[in-house]
């Protein structure tokens, strides 16, 4: 089993080596992530060293106990934080990176390896990455917090800092291996990517939400809200149980003296082991004998799509992309951000009707994300458009016909909505507000969907398989990390015109009486940039149609 992993180690950064060699933007984004990764372990160190040396000088001594004691407000903090921690990278892990596809299992499928060997290779190289090292490192500093505290718990601390990192990654491949194996239909993967993503967004927007709702900016924090953290006790030791705390406890339990506890602590975190591994190698023998069974019979109902485009080249490109987005799960999560974005800035509004309205404008900008690297989800079906000598423009207004009737048909829609709940239909003032806004959402969609048609031809990165949405192909984290940046940056410098606009109204003193000409303003500055980054993007297109396929090519291959 040993030879098992080390075998599969060695593959990982072979491959990672590999992808470096071939790929300069892989190479740029990999150092990026290692200075992130090197900046994560210099703060870590660092506040570790403040916490244990001048934050505990600066304390009374008749605080120290409440603040460092074995039920401390440190000691709630790091449980609780702890905890959370290993939830947001379980999710993380699911939403991002996925499962490895160049070290999926089913590469593995024709060598027997035994599914336990298999599993504990897979896991081992999943420990032995960039990421993994990285909290190692990081939970190795922080035991430098503990100083204060005594030596018992600073060792504890680094005895605890490996098993920590340990069941964060066996959590997360358990909860990975199960939506990917027991979660098998295209309609379920969808409804399931979205409702992961939306929870996600939802617990981090949690506190935001609080705060704000409890938040009186006359008198304060309101009643709802108690920054008393000596109340956090109860919570972190019920959280101290679990496995997704355990870890983070020990060196607690050091400092007090309590080695039973400690010891069933350690028992927990085995045992968490224990079972996500066997979890792990169930879905794993499970998905082989069940890849490929019960899969619903095919049946062809007409031309579909095709029956309502224009009987042209780009018609087809605008069928073809219908169809995709009726039938994938990766790009259904699109369809449910503005919608999500207004349902939070309602929640936060505190009855400031501009705060609901902005969610159009925020909408609008991040709905084209997708797009900015469509050609990786169009695959090897994109070669068939090439060999057919279909022109780049054909391809951008296609695309672009499909994209602009469904952001003027979803904006209005959720402007309806938003009208009717902040009341704004109903007074003259208020519907001004509400078309200025739209036709702001409007002018944010178009400009981010004209430059999506560009950097889709150039910027592209790996983006998991239909069957597997939750799948990470080699060298996607590094360059969905970054890529996506150049679209939403991008796309804010083509909408300052009509911001210079808006504060060229201010500057003057006729905002009251005139802010209404945003409305032309922008819808002007949102046609423009979608019209001349469809130009522009099928200009890129016809010049660099033979890298593409080729590169869709390579991308296709780690999907396998």
């Amino acid at each position: 089993m040993i030879a098992t992993a080390r075998t599969l180690i060695q593959l990982r950064w072979a491959l990672t080596w590999a992808i470096l060699r071939k790929s300069t933007l892989q190479t740029i984004g990999y150092i990026i992530a290692s200075l992130m990764a090197l900046g994560a372990m210099v703060g870590t160190a660092a506040l570790a060293f403040q916490v244990g040396g001048e934050f505990h000088a600066a304390i009374p001594a008749d605080l120290l106990e409440r603040v460092y004691g074995s039920d401390g407000v440190i000691r709630s903090l790091v449980v609780i934080g702890g905890t959370s921690l290993t939830l947001f990278i379980a999710m993380i892990q699911l939403m991002l990176i996925g499962e490895g596809s160049t070290m999926s299992s089913r590469r593995f499928a024709l060598y027997g390896i035994e599914d336990r060997r298999l599993q504990f290779g897979l896991l081992a190289s999943g420990l032995s990455g960039l990421p993994a090292i990285t909290g190692v490192v990081c939970m190795l500093a922080w035991a430098m917090a503990y100083r204060p505290m005594g030596s018992a718990a600073v060792v504890a601390e680094l005895v605890a800092a490996p098993l920590i990192i340990v069941t964060m990654m066996s959590i997360a491949k358990l909860i990975i291996s199960l939506s990917t194996t027991l979660v098998t239909s295209k309609r379920g993967k969808s409804v399931f990517y979205i409702v992961t993503v939306l929870v996600f967004v939802t617990i981090c927007q949690i506190p935001s939400i609080l705060l704000n709702n409890g938040f009186d900016p006359g008198n304060g924090f309101g009643p709802g809200i108690n920054l008393d953290l000596r109340q956090l006790a109860p919570f972190a030791a019920v959280a101290a149980w679990t496995p997704l705390g355990a870890g983070f406890q020990l060196p607690f339990d050091a400092m007090a003296g309590d080695w039973l506890p400690l010891a069933a602590r350690v028992a927990i975190l085995a045992a968490t082991w224990a079972v996500c591994f066997l979890g792990c190698t169930w879905c794993l023998k499970r998905e082989r004998l069940t890849l490929g069974a019960g899969g619903p019979a095919v049946r062809i109902k007409g031309v579909g799509a095709f029956r309502s485009m224009p009987d042209s080249v780009s018609g087809a490109v605008s069928a073809r992309l219908v169809t995709y987005l009726r039938r994938d799960p990766r790009l259904a999560m699109m369809f449910a951000m503005p919608a999500f974005f207004a349902v939070i800035f309602g929640l936060q509004s505190h009855d400031i009707n501009v705060m609901v309205w902005q969610s159009l404008i925020w909408g609008g900008w991040m709905f084209s994300i997708v797009e900015s690297n469509g050609l990786s989800y169009d695959g090897r079906g994109f070669t068939m458009q090439a060999i057919s000598g279909v022109r780049g423009l054909d391809d951008r207004i296609g695309r672009v016909r499909v994209y602009a009737g469904i952001i003027v048909v979803y904006l209005a829609v959720l402007a309806v909505a938003i009208g009717l709940y902040t009341g704004d239909w109903f007074t003259p003032s208020g519907a001004l507000t509400g078309l200025v806004f739209l036709a702001l959402g409007y002018d944010a969609a178009f400009c981010s969907l004209g430059l999506a048609e560009v950097v889709s031809c150039v910027f592209m990165y790996p983006v998991p398989s239909m069957d597997k949405p939750f799948s990470s192909p080699q060298g996607r984290a590094m360059a969905q990390g970054f890529f996506p940046f150049i679209y939403m940056l991008g796309s804010l410098l083509l909408v300052l015109p009509t911001g210079i606009a808006a504060v060229a109204l201010a500057l003057t003193g006729v905002w009251d009486t005139a802010y209404w000409l945003l409305i032309p303003i922008a819808l002007v500055n949102g046609a423009a940039a979608l019209a001349i980054g469809s130009w522009l993007g099928g200009k890129l297109m016809d010049a660099r149609m033979l890298s593409i396929v080729k590169t869709l090519d390579s991308f296709a291959s780690l999907q396998k």
